[in-house]
This record gives structure tokens, sequence and C-alpha cells, in this order.
């Protein structure tokens, strides 16, 4: 997983590729992984680094969404069950499964929220993960030691999958790859080309050099989250906007705020948000919140309200209540949902995905999300064999073992989000006794990491490996803060940059890594 080599073979490239990708999250990299395992010259390009923006800043969960079983939405919780079993099954390296605890306060929710699980692994037929099953008051505290025992009854426990988003990402980067595929970060889409009124290839621009050349291609998908329609509006003036964002807010807190190795789950706020708290790398992740966002940005900032909203809400179901020092991270995410009518409220919107065609033929996926990214590439691939014209062939993906895939333990090494790659990053960690030690004391990851990372993984900044490649800023901002100029130092060697180079990175990285501090 080179830039500099995908570069080269894409400007030196003369023929026509099949499909070019704009968009390099959970929905680019999918298509991408699926149209080169069908065997179509691929090309991806993603302006920023993979997964900045949405596909980094989830919940960590690959579920069913049990709030759209509640909606009456059964046909896109059975599709988000398969999915998730599929991902389980496909890569175990990253997904794994998660006890989640719905405490119930009131002596009708044991038995109303019981018959709903129970539903819900009916969905999830043979790919289901473990049944769920009713908690005895006992048994319910056994479960979370942490959580809020006045007047509580008992508890109801199922299973979901959890991941962790942005290593996935990464993953379906180096699976394209490993099929023939062309991708790269920090490389934009600055128009497109037109021959009798058809979208034939894009003009792009590299980020790092300001080069800009031509990649021509037969059908060009736009698969660029909350910012599609800027794009369909590169390509049609007029176009009206499909997408209405959504923002999620998320904190994380020390793991003594949730000790053991099962979730909680909140079905219903007074509001009726619903509520997670799930262990993830020895911290925990609380969210999330639904605000309608009509800003979009590549770094969404936490508003006042959502931060008092995840605080309160903490507080009610835990027995420590946090305080604004507890807080190691605060993120916010924007949620591509697709508009329907002249619905106000984004809770209510579709997180069905939508492909639209315009008539130039530029192919627009949107919507959807992590847990059925697989199936929203086969949908949007098949679509682009149609439009370009090219020989049509099934998807494989159903059974595709991504890059890495092993069967792992999720309580062991943090370097279980390597796969089979975790030998290489062994290996340079033996180079030097400097290489084996941490990046800083609060966080775990080893300074060959960040080595691997930019020699296997293409990271290009102090963000990228910090952010996506580890994630240290989620996980505690100040201490990613402070190990930013020892990151730098390995990067500028390994990426032959100088002093400057290094300090401007680090700059950057803090005025990004500000916004996660609460």
């Amino acid at each position: 997983m080179q830039r500099d080599s995908g570069l080269d073979q894409i400007r030196s490239r003369d023929e026509t590729w099949d499909v070019l990708i704009v968009g390099g999250g959970a929905t680019g990299l999918g298509a991408a992984v699926d149209a080169a395992t069908r065997g179509h010259k691929v090309a991806l390009i993603e302006r920023a680094d993979f997964a900045k923006g949405t596909s980094s800043r989830s919940t960590k969960l690959v579920h069913g969404g049990v709030r759209y079983l509640k909606q009456g939405n059964i046909s896109l919780v059975m599709e988000a069950l398969r999915e998730r079993g599929r991902l389980h099954r496909n890569a175990p390296h990253l997904v794994h499964s998660l006890p989640f605890v719905i405490p119930n306060y009131h002596w009708w929710e044991g038995p109303f929220y019981g018959i709903g699980m129970k539903a819900y692994d009916q969905l999830a037929g043979e790919l289901g993960l473990a049944p769920s099953r009713w908690l005895s008051r006992e048994e319910t505290v056994w479960q979370i030691p942490t959580i809020e025992q006045e007047h509580l009854t008992g508890g109801v426990i199922y299973h979901d999958g959890q991941f962790d988003d942005a290593r996935l990402a990464v993953t379906l980067a180096q699976s394209a790859i490993d099929h023939g595929a062309v991708v790269l970060n920090y490389v934009e889409c600055a128009g497109l080309i037109k021959e009798h009124d058809k979208i034939c290839g894009a003009l792009v621009r590299d980020g790092e050099s300001g080069a800009e050349f031509e990649i021509r291609a037969r059908c060009v998908i736009n698969a660029t989250g909350v910012f599609v329609d800027a794009l369909r509006q590169m390509d049609e003036a007029q176009a009206k906007g499909v997408v209405a964002a959504s923002q999620g807010v998320h904190i994380v807190l020390p793991r003594e705020f949730l000790p053991g190795n099962s979730a909680i789950m909140i079905p219903k706020t007074e509001d009726g948000r619903v509520l997670f708290a799930v262990p993830w790398h020895g911290r925990v992740v609380v969210g999330t919140t639904d605000t309608p966002c009509d800003d979009v940005s590549m770094e969404p900032r936490a508003l006042p309200e959502e931060r008092e909203f995840l605080m309160q809400h903490a507080a009610r179901y835990l027995t420590r209540d946090p305080q604004p020092s507890d807080v190691l991270s605060i993120y916010a995410g924007l949620r591509p949902l697709v508009k329907r009518g002249d619905a106000k409220n984004t809770a209510v919107l579709s997180r069905d995905h939508t492909i639209l065609i315009s008539d130039s033929s530029l192919l627009t996926i949107t919507g959807g999300k992590w847990t059925t990214y697989r199936k929203m590439a086969e949908d949007v691939v098949n679509r682009a064999e149609e439009i370009a014209g090219i020989e049509k062939h099934l998807c494989g993906t159903e059974s595709l073992r991504l890059h890495g895939a092993m069967e792992v333990s999720a309580l062991s090494a943090s370097w279980n989000v390597y796969g089979t790659d975790a030998a290489g990053v062994a290996e340079i960690a033996r180079e030097s006794a400097a290489l084996a030690e941490r990046i800083h004391p609060r966080l775990e990851y080893q300074k060959a990491e960040v080595v691997w990372h930019v020699r296997h993984e293409m990271a290009r900044t102090v963000e990228d490996v910090l952010a996506r490649r580890t994630r240290a800023l989620f996980l505690d901002a100040k201490a990613a803060m402070e190990a930013a100029p020892a990151v730098a130092e390995i990067m500028a060697r390994e990426l032959g940059r100088d002093e400057a180079w290094a300090r401007k990175s680090v700059e950057e990285f803090m005025s990004v890594a500000a916004g996660y501090v609460y």
C-alpha cells in the first residue's frame, strides 16, 4: 500500500479505467473492493485521508439497529443483521461479538424489550451472534457493576457486533489494492470531464504536489458522504440537495466507569434517542446525539447542548457521575441522511442508502451506515457495470475474507487490528529497542507501529497516525497531543522530510486535536 507507486500507476496509465470512485470512506472503499474483486479496473481518490470524516467517528458498532426495529423498518434491520454476520466472519480480527445489557427500571420493560430482542435474534437467522435472554436484578448488576441500581428491576442481554471503524477503512483500502485497484489519499476531484454530455472522467489534483492530471473512466461513482451534493452540483449546477446531515457526538471516559465486558444500551431517553455506553480499546464510548446540521465540515464540533445531554445521561445510568475532567476525548461525526419529503427531524429520516444517476451518468450513492457498506457496494457496482458498459460479474464479497483476516481474541493484544500484518509490525519492533517503546505512557501504541503506518498503510500526516491508523486522538486527546512531536520525528525520517515539515505537521495536528479536548 504505497502512495507514490499508486500515483505513478494512475498518471502513467493511457487506458481508460472501468470505474473511478471519488470518496475514501466506508462506501467508496467498499465499492472499490467489490469492483476490483469482479475483475474491473478501479481507481479511487480521496481528497483527505481514508475515513477522515464520518467513517472514523461512529459508535464503533456493527449492528442491526434496535431503534429501526421499533420504527417497524424490518427490511433495514434484517439486511443490517445479515451484513453484521458476514462482516464478523470476513474480518474477525476487527469485528467481535459484544454483550449489551438493557437495564429495566419499570416492571413492563423486561417483557417488552425481551420480546423485542427475541425478534432481533430471529431476524439475524443463522448469522446471529448469540441468543438474548432476561436477567434478574442480581445478574444485571453482575454484568454492569457500575449501573445505577435505584429502582433497577432487572435487564435484558443481547449480542451485537463491535469494531474499529477507521481500522476497517484501512483494511478495505488494503483489500482493494490486494485485488488490483489503485487507491489514493490526498487526491482531490477538481472537476468532471464530459464528452457528448456524458461524464468520462475527472480532473484531479494531487494534494501534496499540487499537480493536476486527468483520470479517464467509463463510470464515475460519487461516494463522498455528506459532501455528495457538492460533487453533484459540479456535474449539474442546479441539482437539488438530497442529503440532510445529522450530527452524532460521543464522549470517551476511562474504563473504570464501565468495567467488565458488557455494554449498556438505553433504548429510549426522554427525547426519544438511543444511548450507548460501550467498552472500546480500554476506554468507554458514550453516545450518541442526533442533531440536524446545516454546516457540513470535515471537522464538526460538539454543541454545548450535546455535551450536556451526554454528561447528564451518563450520570443518570452510571453510579459515578462523570465530570468534565474525566472526559478523555469528545468527537462529532455527520451522518449523510437521505431527505424524504418535508421531514425536518433527522431522527426520522431514512438510514437506507440511495443511488442516483444524473443525465450525464454521474453515479451517486449516499445514506446507509457502516454495517451495510458491503451491500451498498454491491448495489452501486451493479449499476456501474450498466453505465460503463463493461462485462457484468456476480458480486463475490459475501464470503470474501478481508486483508489480514485471522481468528483472534477480542480481549488480547492491541495488535489484533493488524490481523496477519501483526507479524510485520513485530519485525519492525525488533529493528531497535527504541522502536519497541510506546509513543506515550498513557497509550499502548509502539513507535514501530508508526513506521508500519508510513511504510505500508499510506499514512502521510501526524493526524493520519494519531487519529486513524492508531486511535490515540479518540482514546486520549491530550496524550495524543503530547505524543505528536515524537510521531512527527519518526514520520519525517520515514518520508524523507525535514524538520520544518515535522513542525508544520505537528501544528496542523494540534489545531485539529484541540477540538477533541472536552
